[in-house]
């Protein structure tokens, strides 16, 4: 005689699994979870953390017309810290050491808006007229952009593709650079006065930060960190400013044989924006196409330019730069990717100036906090 559940089993096997029993998934060895409140303990933290990351990133961008000219100026001023440090084992004031170092940066600044400032007015002057001849010497463009006005109609139908051709106003790329300019005026203020004032007050800034600090192994970890920060900082930017200043000789050898106007300013031009990974070569490469499309009277000449320019970068970032700085500083290539993209994105064309730096600073900090294990050798 069978009983009940001996009958259930027979029809189960007979009619296989019921639809949406668990039976219908295979699970390995499933195990209950041993301690979920350490689970949702972990998970409030790490949510605590995401809060206060993104909290973070929203003050940096609302706060970023007084950060960027402080930080900027506390990145200049770290690279300049063994320049005063070695002024003080001379005995050197400090007064006198900062008002030098601060003459120093602002004669270069100066300097480069001197050499700049004569092409770009005299480009703006002549906006109207490069609008036109650049328009004419990108004709070749028309057939394509026709297609894809046609493309465009067919897709939706109300939207008559009036814009036929290419069309390039200069204003459209002068108003937002204007834009830009005038507030930076009050920012580079703010710069050169906190450069001037951490310079004056360094040493005493340092003897601070490190006496912050009860214990002693934390007070030397903190003046290892300044040292190591200031040491590689200047190390990577003092190697990067003599590699950039090839770069700017071949910018201005380029434009003066390739027959382009002020050769002088495209070199001090393309030695400032190589200080931009990768950002910096396109840009310099789109400014002399324009600069060709305006100068020459075929498209053909103005090619020349860039593509030397562009063979000289590529044979510069892939052979030049990774050959010295590889025994001196190794960046991961992704890593230096990223922080471009991210301080970029919040802090503008200055912010790819400084996100190297600021990455230098990040990698050195993280790497005396939490240092790596070193393998233990056989005994």
């Amino acid at each position: 005689m069978t009983t009940t559940s001996e009958r259930t089993d027979t029809m189960r096997t007979r009619t296989g699994p019921r639809r949406g029993s668990g039976e219908r998934l295979r699970l390995t060895d499933p195990k209950p979870l041993g301690e979920v409140g350490l689970l949702w303990r972990s998970t409030a933290q790490w949510a605590t953390i995401g809060m206060f990351f993104l909290a973070s990133i929203a003050a940096l961008y609302f706060a970023r017309g007084v950060l960027l000219p402080v930080v900027t100026a506390v990145v200049v001023g770290l690279m300049l810290g063994p320049l005063s440090a070695h002024a003080d084992r001379l005995r050197i004031p400090h007064l006198l050491s900062a008002i030098v170092l601060w003459i120093l940066v602002v004669g270069v600044f100066y300097g480069v808006i001197l050499l700049l400032a004569a092409p770009i007015a005299d480009w703006i002057g002549k906006a109207p007229e490069i609008g036109a001849n650049i328009k004419s010497k990108l004709h070749v463009l028309d057939r394509p952009i026709e297609a894809l006005n046609a493309l465009r109609r067919a897709i939706l139908p109300e939207d008559d593709g009036a814009d036929k051709g290419v069309s390039f106003n200069v204003m459209d790329v002068v108003q937002p650079a204007i834009l830009f300019i005038t507030p930076a005026v009050g920012q580079v203020v703010i710069f050169f006065g906190t450069l001037f004032f951490y310079l004056l007050g360094r040493v005493k800034l340092r003897r601070l930060m490190v006496v912050f600090f009860d214990e002693r192994d934390d007070r030397l970890r903190m003046l290892k960190i300044m040292n190591d920060i200031e040491h590689n900082l200047t190390s990577y930017l003092s190697v990067l400013a003599v590699i950039n200043l090839v770069v700017g000789i071949a910018a201005f050898v380029i434009s003066y044989f390739a027959g382009l106007p002020n050769p002088l300013a495209w070199g001090v031009l393309g030695f400032i924006l190589n200080f931009v990974p990768y950002i910096g070569a396109l840009l310099m490469e789109l400014i002399l196409l324009g600069v060709g499309l305006v100068t020459f009277p075929t498209l053909t000449q103005a090619l020349v330019a860039p593509l030397l320019y562009l063979a000289f970068t590529t044979l510069e970032g892939h052979f030049i730069t990774p050959g010295i700085m590889g025994r001196r500083l190794t960046l991961n290539p992704l890593i230096v990717f990223m922080a471009l993209v991210f301080w970029t994105w919040l802090w503008g064309p200055v912010g790819a100036f400084l996100a190297v730096p600021l990455l230098i600073v990040s990698l050195v900090t993280i790497g005396h906090l939490f240092p790596s294990d070193e393998p233990a050798l056989p005994e």
